[in-house]
């Protein structure tokens, strides 16, 4: 099949038009005519190199919804027309203990991200979602709810299931105190997800700035970190504490405010922190964990409870020559919103 996308040839991220062929239907493949894609902040990460050499040229997106196009001989649960997702991955061995649990995302051979890595079958490097066209097995398409908007949809690929994944493994639920740090992209989910969830929920900020999108959004309250009065009243204050800061970061500041037995989850930081004071640890039983995206039934999960609860993310609709212009603005702030492109405006030609 061919198609075109928007593809970084280098680590300076400038995208630019690639004309490439997707593969052929394999029996359990499924291909999608791509409608809508999100920009996420590890799109810009990958493109510019800063988690490792990238196999140049390459067309980023994990945030994909469209309608399906075709359909190979053995697939059995979609057929044209459909309404469909892809996330973040494509692919996993489907046979070890993670992928028997539904938690693909930690498959022991490691997972085929949806841009970026060889195919398991053929070792042709991923392609992702900034693209008229996509082809993935059946196994790693999701549904799109009927009454769900198809152009807010794609951020909660990665975006949302981020953030409700830790939501959901530690159980929150009504009554549950949840603090989010940062109020960009993923944080601005985490508070949506929580309070659809019945948590009560207090963003944690540098900055009284975002206060009132933080209050429409269903926060109750917003936490200063720079008020050491404030950050002192509210020690042992959280059961769950979300932290999406995207750069390296000091943690210590936020682990005095969990109560005993409480978890900070880093879902934004790929990489180094600052040094960790132990202390609060130690003396509340209090944790630090991580989570990495979630499980194709779990993304479907979210899927439906935002459809559900009316949950979607801010989103700010860009033209596919537009996303220089969004990368440049992903750099300079994270942003309390998602761009999610337009696909219907990338020129075929």
């Amino acid at each position: 099949m061919k198609t075109i996308g928007y593809a970084a040839f280098s680590t300076d991220a400038v995208m630019a038009p690639y004309h490439f062929e997707r593969r052929a239907l394999r029996p359990n493949d499924v291909a999608i005519e791509i409608l809508f894609c999100g920009v996420c902040h590890s799109d810009l990460h990958t493109v510019n190199g800063d988690w490792g050499p990238q196999p140049y040229p390459l067309i980023p997106g994990h945030e994909i919804v469209g309608r399906v196009q075709a359909v190979g001989s053995a697939v059995v649960h979609y057929k044209e027309g459909d309404r469909v997702a892809v996330g973040c991955l494509v692919d996993s061995c489907q046979q070890c203990d993670q992928c028997e649990k539904h938690a693909e995302q930690y498959c022991r051979t490691g997972i085929t991200p949806t841009y970026g890595a060889p195919d398991r079958v053929d070792g042709v490097i991923t392609q992702g979602g900034y693209s008229k066209h996509i082809v993935v097995r059946e196994e790693f398409v999701l549904r799109i709810p009927e009454n769900m908007d198809l152009a807010k949809a794609a951020p909660i690929l990665c975006a949302g299931i981020t953030t409700y994944s830790p939501l959901r493994t530690w159980q929150v639920g009504r009554g549950s105190r949840v603090g989010v740090v940062g109020l960009g992209g993923l944080g601005h989910m985490a508070v949506k997800l929580a309070h659809a969830m019945g948590a009560e929920v207090t963003v944690i900020s540098r900055s009284d700035q975002k206060k009132a999108q933080a209050i429409a959004m269903g926060a109750k309250a917003m936490l200063i970190s720079s008020d050491t009065a404030a950050m002192n009243a509210a020690a042992s204050a959280f059961d769950l504490i979300i932290d999406t800061v995207p750069v390296k970061h000091d943690v210590s500041i936020y682990t005095p405010l969990l109560d005993v037995d409480g978890t900070l989850v880093i879902v934004g930081q790929v990489g180094p922190l600052n040094e960790l004071m132990t202390i609060p640890l130690i003396m509340g039983r209090r944790r630090i964990a991580g989570s990495l995206i979630g499980g194709i039934a779990e993304t479907q999960e979210v899927l439906n409870f935002c459809a559900e609860h009316d949950v979607y993310p801010d989103c700010e609709m860009i033209r596919m020559d537009q996303i220089n212009e969004a990368f440049s603005r992903l750099k300079e702030g994270d942003l309390a919103r998602r761009f999610v492109i337009d696909m219907a405006s990338l020129n075929p030609n």
